[in-house]
């Protein structure tokens, strides 16, 4: 019989992606949770921060582009290992500078770089997956929420304390990136992370990793994930701001939405992986779309920040198992290209952003924050339409015979 039981060299990859995942969330954090005290730092105006926040993903797609051409020559470990304190410096750069073109040239590498992080850091994780033959795809982004909660609570401490943007930044930098940096060493790929008797190690596998990427099946996938990065960055983006503006927090308070929606992610990532196992991934999509709408609807009708962050956390519950689950079902659909359509996959992840945060700055301005937030919740519950692109999909290759979970690339 053949032992199945991970080896050790694929735990300690998965050890050190978590880290990544860790580290990525942090920082990330840190940047969406003190928007307003860089708006305010470089002078940014409301009509203006619109464009500086669509800019970002603009360019993070880009990078995920170009990323899919590089992993043909380059690793996607290599790729993660040096984006990664690139990353991390420029959010420290964008914490630091006092002329708008600092901010701008700050911004820019971020979001170059970060495309290159998340489409490298989802490649290993849809491979390790792979490799481990069950569901662990969620417990990397639990890791990610475990990160975004570090980084929301020093942001909040940041703000109670009245600390300037470099005398955060610069500790969390300093601590977090030789950290990653020395992880990376234990980062494991793909053709070190397929098994022997799986389908990609196969005599199938050449015949699957030859055949073009076909965006046709990959694209009910890319919906879904622009629909949830439009409810995610309506969080990420407005949430401090809608809770100072629209429910009158404090700004102290108004730091506590981004953490309590990572929180509930962490908590359902955590279990993700277990419900999928148990009640399958089409299942879980659903719930999550589900609870999510709720949240938004809570969000939208709050009679102030108490309710408010009800909503958020709902959000939280619901939003965060779409991510992980999307990536991991692009991976079964593609299993001899499962880089290129994680790649492709992820500049979805930006179209979201660039769509949710300058539609619900546009629509919050000209008629209500309020009503905004019915936007994202229409679009997310749309997510239901495409549940069933998440069900395990039979084969059918070269041989003749058919095998689970994964759909012919022809």
């Amino acid at each position: 019989m053949t032992d199945t039981r991970p080896t050790p060299r694929l735990r300690h990859g998965r050890t050190a992606l978590a880290l990544s995942f860790f580290v990525q969330g942090a920082i990330f954090a840190l940047l969406v949770t003190r928007i307003p005290a860089l708006q305010d730092r470089y002078g940014i105006s409301d009509g203006l921060l619109p464009a500086f926040l669509a800019a970002v993903p603009v360019l993070a797609g880009l990078g995920s582009v170009g990323t899919e051409y590089l992993v043909r020559r380059v690793r996607p470990g290599q790729v993660l290992r040096w984006v990664q304190p690139v990353v991390s410096l420029a959010l420290l750069a964008a914490g630091s500078g006092t002329a708008l073109w600092q901010a701008a040239v700050a911004l820019g590498v971020f979001g170059l770089t970060v495309g290159a992080l998340d489409a490298s850091m989802n490649m290993l994780g849809v491979s390790l997956q792979r490799a481990y033959g069950r569901s662990i795809m969620l417990g990397f982004h639990a890791a990610y929420s475990l990160g975004g909660i570090t980084g929301a609570t020093a942001a909040w401490v940041g703000a109670r304390e009245e600390l300037p943007l470099p005398a955060l930044y610069a500790p969390v930098v300093v601590l977090l990136v030789p950290l990653a940096f020395l992880a990376s060493r234990w980062f494991v790929d793909q053709r070190e992370a397929a098994p022997p008797e799986s389908p990609t190690a196969s005599s199938a596998a050449p015949a699957a990793a030859d055949a073009p990427l076909s965006m046709k099946p990959l694209m009910p996938l890319c919906l879904v994930m622009a629909f949830t990065y439009i409810g995610d960055s309506t969080v990420s983006n407005w949430g401090a701001k809608y809770l100072e503006d629209v429910l009158h927090s404090s700004e102290q308070l108004a730091t506590l939405p981004y953490n309590l929606y990572m929180v509930t992610t962490l908590l359902g990532r955590s279990f993700g992986d277990l419900g999928v196992r148990r009640f399958g991934a089409v299942t879980v999509v659903r719930a999550g779309t589900l609870l999510a709408a709720g949240g938004f609807a809570v969000v939208a009708t709050a009679p102030g920040p108490a309710m408010g962050m009800v909503g958020f956390l709902l959000l939280g519950l619901g939003l965060c198992v779409l991510v992980p689950q999307t990536f991991a079902a692009a991976g079964r659909l593609f299993p001899g290209a499962s880089d290129a359509a994680v790649a492709r996959l992820n500049i979805f992840n930006y179209v979201g952003f660039l769509v949710g945060s300058p539609l619900v700055g546009a629509l919050g301005s000209a008629w209500s924050y309020r009503g905004a937030m019915l936007v994202p919740m229409a679009l997310v519950l749309a997510t239901m339409l495409y549940a069933r692109s998440f069900a395990p999909v039979p084969a059918r290759y070269g041989d003749g015979h058919e095998r689970p979970r994964t759909v012919d690339v022809g």
